[in-house]
């Protein structure tokens, strides 16, 4: 078997045939929205059929077995990126093996398709429960929505307060009382983690990452990622490049 030779050929047909992956960045919106638990998102990304994916690779000859292949991987991947979140990985992996053993038993592409928007959504509102994992009151959890719904906005204690109805001092005192931490602290914490997976799986530049998280100015987002990490985003990324082979792969990919 002539390996290097058959892989040739393979990658003539694929340029002749104009047939390309989809993008990396598509794909680490969708798996940072299940493991930040944003359920709306990801409900989102489920409305699409999973088996007219564009850019889905061929895996296998037979269309059902390919789109079987896919959906484990993409199970292998929410579940790696749960257990980055906090999922236990006893769970996470418990539940891997289960929607894939599911998996296993369709016959039909309808069938996987629907597998995988129950399959996400499950594993989101799981990580979604996490965050919110102590008994917090209403207020508390409608904030703690609010904010991670809207990380690309400024957000302050009068428009969560004005959210929930409630005297922004008042709120304040609340929600430092059951979190342990402040409404501007809770915020930076959650943009600065957001910023980290961003860096990790996306080749989004700083000023963008930035500029998404709605930091007032780059050098202030530099300032806070490093006094929170302890290394600059530069350096994290330059860290976490040699460490994550997934983003390696797919960063050279990109470059072609």
């Amino acid at each position: 078997m002539d390996i290097k030779k058959e892989w040739s050929y393979k990658e003539f047909l694929m340029r002749e045939n104009n047939i390309k992956h989809a993008p990396y960045n598509p794909e680490f919106a969708f798996y940072a929205a299940v493991k930040s638990g944003d359920v709306k998102k990801v409900t989102n990304f489920c409305k699409g059929d999973f088996t007219d994916k564009k850019g889905l690779g061929k895996l296998s000859d037979d269309p059902l077995r390919n789109v079987i292949y896919h959906f484990i991987i993409t199970v292998a991947l929410v579940a790696r990126y749960c257990i980055e979140g906090g999922m236990e990985h006893e769970v996470a992996y418990s539940l891997s093996d289960f929607y894939i053993q599911k998996s296993d038993k369709c016959t039909t592409l309808d069938q996987i398709s629907q597998l995988h928007s129950i399959m996400t959504i499950d594993y989101t509102k799981r990580m979604n429960a996490l965050k919110k994992d102590k008994i917090y009151s209403k207020p508390i959890v409608q904030c703690i929505d609010y904010i991670y719904d809207n990380l690309n906005v400024r957000i302050t204690v009068a428009i969560l307060a004005d959210c929930v109805k409630l005297n922004p001092s008042y709120l304040s005192c609340l929600f430092k009382k059951e979190t342990g931490i402040s409404i501007s602290m809770y915020i930076q914490n959650r943009k600065i983690e957001t910023a980290m997976n961003m860096l990790k799986y996306s080749n989004y530049p700083t000023s963008h990452i930035s500029s998404i998280l709605a930091f007032p100015t780059q050098s202030y987002f530099i300032e806070v990622f490093k006094k929170q990490v302890g290394v600059t985003p530069k350096k994290y990324r330059e860290l976490c490049f040699r460490e994550t082979a997934i983003f390696a792969a797919n960063a050279d990919k990109n470059k072609h």
